[in-house]
């Protein structure tokens, strides 16, 4: 009898521990998740080459709420416009306006003491902003890329996953090819996942990407 209730009793403890436990560790997730804060990035490029960025936006969010946002055009290294079609940006837009590395200053001030940055097909945004600062002579910021892509595939299984077809599922508003508009909606995707609970800056490493 008395070793029965020892049992019950041990095993009580054990159930009230791990429950103790795991409630502070939800807690303590949804705490950093609320109080993170991370940036969502849009390149627009002239052409093939990734020190082309002729078109940025950068959207910092913190405590779940889009703090700023600001958005520049950059006049690339060379007057070879090929993507003009695409997002109607051309030479004659961009002559007159700052280069990449006249504009780090800010860019990268809006990066800077953010978690993480998002971006839809992140591996081209990273590679292009890794390609811009390998031209202009700039260290890179060391800062995790999430590719909104994969979250949108890992949160609500969304296929195809093209922006369009990703803020049409959520229903969140979007001009394509806008450097501005796409990098808020990609803010807001992750915010949606956030709030829906489906991102865990923790466990979804399958949503980081490394340098192109």
């Amino acid at each position: 009898m008395f070793f029965s209730l020892l049992l019950i009793g041990l095993l009580h403890k054990y159930y009230f521990t791990f429950n103790y436990t795991k409630t502070i560790s939800d807690k303590t997730t949804e705490i950093s998740m609320k109080t993170s804060s991370f940036a969502a990035i849009d390149f627009e490029t002239a052409n093939n080459l990734r020190n082309s960025a002729c078109s940025v936006s950068i959207v910092t969010v913190r405590d779940n709420e889009v703090e700023d946002q600001s958005t520049y055009l950059i006049r690339p290294p060379s007057r070879n416009f090929e993507f003009t079609y695409i997002h109607g940006i051309s030479w004659e837009d961009v002559s007159d306006k700052p280069s990449f590395g006249e504009l780090w200053p800010d860019i990268s001030a809006k990066l800077r003491g953010v978690k993480f940055v998002a971006a839809h097909n992140a591996p081209f945004d990273r590679s292009v902003l890794y390609g811009c600062c390998e031209h202009y002579g700039l260290i890179a910021p060391s800062i995790p890329f999430i590719c909104t892509v994969q979250l949108a595939r890992n949160a609500w299984n969304i296929f195809p996953t093209k922006l369009p077809d990703v803020c049409r599922k959520l229903r969140i508003a979007l001009n394509h090819h806008d450097a501005a508009s796409d990098a808020l909606a990609c803010a807001n995707i992750v915010l949606r996942a956030i709030n829906d609970g489906r991102f865990n800056l923790n466990s979804d490493s399958k949503c980081f990407t490394q340098k192109n």
